[in-house]
């Protein structure tokens, strides 16, 4: 496999990620409303997946809306399993 690597924003509540998943759909930023991923967090079930090279545009956009966001990590996906590292 492959080392894959992306984005995940993470919520205190569901409340929270439809309402970024809402704001995200009015931006040219490619995402998809996921499971939170389990090495994360076992809070909320929803979470919002993106492209890495989107990081700059994502933390401008939750900072310029005021999106109650709980964290915003990396995923490290190859053959060993997969890793999370906090990013913000």
């Amino acid at each position: 496999m492959k080392e894959v690597k992306f984005g995940v924003i993470t919520f205190k509540s569901t409340h929270y990620a439809i309402q970024a998943d809402s704001t995200f759909k009015n931006e040219k930023i490619s995402y998809r409303t996921i499971p939170t991923p389990r090495e994360i967090s076992r809070s909320c079930g929803l979470a919002i997946k993106f492209n890495l090279e989107d990081y700059d545009s994502i933390r401008y956009i939750i900072e310029k809306k005021g999106l109650n966001i709980e964290g915003v990590y990396m995923i490290t996906k190859n053959n060993e399993g997969s890793k999370a590292e906090r990013l913000q």
